[in-house]
C-alpha cells in the first residue's frame, strides 16, 4: 500500500525530505528519530485557527515521537504542538480510543474488537476512497499503523 492517496498534497520546498524534531532531541538519549516531511495543506485542515498561522515557503515535518509535544515543525525549527490542533494525534496520545484510520475513524480498541477492520480500511485504499494526505495528521497512509497480526476467531 505504497501509493493508497493522491499525491496532490506535495510539499512546497525539497529542503530536505526528513529531519530531526527540534524538541523530540531532549527526549532521546541515544537515537535522535528522523521525521518525514508533511504537506502544508495536511497542517492547515489540522489547525485549530488555521487562519492565524504564519505560512512560510518551507518544507514542514511530523514528529512521531509519543514523548514529544511538537507535532509539526518547520525547516526553520518552527514548531505547532498538539495543543494548536483540533486533531487529537493518536500516536501522540496512545491509549485504545486513540484513532489508527483518521479517514473512518478506527481506534485500537475498534481493531481489537473487529480485526476484520482492516480488511475494509484496505479495501478502501486500494479505491481510492481514503484521504490520508489530508485527514491524517502524518499525511501518509494509515495501514502502517495498524497492528500486524490478527486476532482469530
Amino acid at each position: 500500500m505504497s501509493h493508497c492517496c493522491p499525491s496532490s498534497s506535495s510539499p512546497i520546498s525539497s529542503d530536505t525530505h526528513k529531519q530531526s524534531c527540534p524538541k523530540a532531541q531532549q527526549y532521546a538519549k541515544h537515537k535522535q528519530q528522523v521525521c518525514p516531511q508533511v504537506s502544508q495543506r495536511t497542517i492547515l485542515h489540522h489547525l485549530k485557527e488555521p487562519w492565524l498561522w504564519q505560512l512560510k515557503q518551507q518544507s514542514y515535518y511530523f514528529c512521531r515521537d509519543p514523548k514529544c509535544d511538537v507535532v509539526y515543525f518547520g525547516h526553520d525549527q518552527s514548531i505547532i504542538r498538539q495543543d494548536e490542533l483540533r486533531t487529537i494525534v493518536g500516536i501522540k496520545e496512545p491509549s485504545e480510543n486513540a484513532t489508527l484510520c483518521y479517514c473512518f475513524g478506527v481506534t485500537h480498541q475498534d481493531i481489537q474488537n473487529n480485526p476484520q477492520i482492516k480488511a475494509f480500511v484496505i479495501e478502501q485504499t486500494k479505491t481510492q476512497l481514503c484521504a490520508c494526505d489530508i485527514r491524517n495528521p502524518s499525511g501518509k497512509c494509515c495501514l502502517g499503523d495498524f497492528p500486524h497480526h490478527q486476532q482469530q476467531d
